[in-house]
């Protein structure tokens, strides 16, 4: 029997696993390409979960659970991966990965909207904070520039718009299954049903060549288990560790993700980069702090609906 550090330290390995998925992400989708890489992600992370999350049983999920959640849960990871994947350059991909961190503020928005949820007055500055930091991050070397930003986007707008998106759909996905999944943990199904997606893109719009090397094939292993044993590792943290810390430390999953996607890439980032990515972090505690000790707060569940960050 795991004690409480235990399985608190396994949890905190999820953080680490899930802030590597950007620089995996793209460095799978430059040897499969964007769709072809991420189906093959999920397809064999769905393998991992099922072995070690455990099988899809059917008949214990609700069925607005099941319904809901997979819609929200398959067009978010759809969003995730093909934002990534679609990006220009490693710069632009470490980009795209921000704009996602949006989420955890746009779910305290959506549980104060949603979900009754009450918030203090740090929630604005919290808020306001967590979008000029994204703003400062898409301006480039220069920073908080209009300007600069629009510039930026307008290079790809492709995958900034469903990194935001992703980021949008993951609030609603936990706003809902936080009143709907009563307490069910249906993660390795959402991530079936996110490879047959990304398949059946792949096959029907004319997917990118594969091309298969040692070093795509090692990328690819190393996607799908931070993906897979990432939410295995946060499961066993959420169930029996210090639930407080978990959802402390995944706050800094954004620098942290940044700092090996840098690395993994070999995408220099400027100091005004980093300047955006802590104010990201800030607003995004903010949030969390202008909630605290208020009632009606999301109850943390077995999949992503505390505060990881893929």
């Amino acid at each position: 029997m795991l004690t409480s550090k235990q399985a608190t330290l396994i949890g905190l390995l999820a953080v680490v696993l899930w802030s590597s998925i950007v620089g995996l992400i793209r460095g799978v989708s430059g040897h499969f390409g964007a769709t072809g890489g991420a189906a093959l992600i999920y397809t064999v992370a769905s393998v991992l979960l099922w072995f070690s999350v455990g099988p899809v049983r059917w008949k214990v999920l609700p069925r607005a659970y099941l319904v809901w959640g997979s819609l929200l849960f398959v067009s978010y990871e759809v969003c995730l991966s093909l934002s990534i994947g679609y990006a220009n350059t490693g710069r632009q991909a470490i980009e795209v990965g921000m704009v996602n961190y949006l989420w955890p503020t746009f779910t305290m928005l959506a549980a104060i909207l949603f979900n009754g949820q009450r918030a203090n007055a740090w929630i604005v500055p919290g808020v306001a904070m967590a979008i000029l930091g994204v703003c400062a991050v898409l301006g480039g070397d220069v920073g908080l520039d209009v300007a600069s930003m629009a510039n930026n986007i307008r290079d790809n707008p492709l995958s900034y718009g469903l990194a935001f998106a992703g980021a949008i759909i993951w609030a609603g996905y936990c706003a809902v299954t936080a009143r709907i999944a009563q307490g069910k943990n249906a993660v390795t199904l959402f991530f079936i049903l996110t490879a047959l997606v990304l398949w059946g893109k792949y096959l029907f719009t004319g997917g990118e060549t594969m091309a298969f090397s040692v070093a795509g094939l090692v990328y690819l292993v190393l996607a799908a288990c931070a993906m897979g044993f990432g939410y295995a590792a946060w499961n066993v943290g959420i169930l029996h560790g210090n639930v407080t810390v978990l959802a402390g430390a995944s706050y800094f999953i954004p620098v942290l993700s940044a700092a090996l996607a840098a690395a993994l890439l070999r995408a220099p980032l400027s100091f005004a980069f980093w300047k955006g990515a802590a104010m990201v972090v800030a607003g995004s505690i903010l949030c969390w702090l202008a909630t605290r000790g208020k009632g009606n707060r999301l109850a943390p569940t077995t999949d992503r609906t505390t505060d990881p960050v893929s």
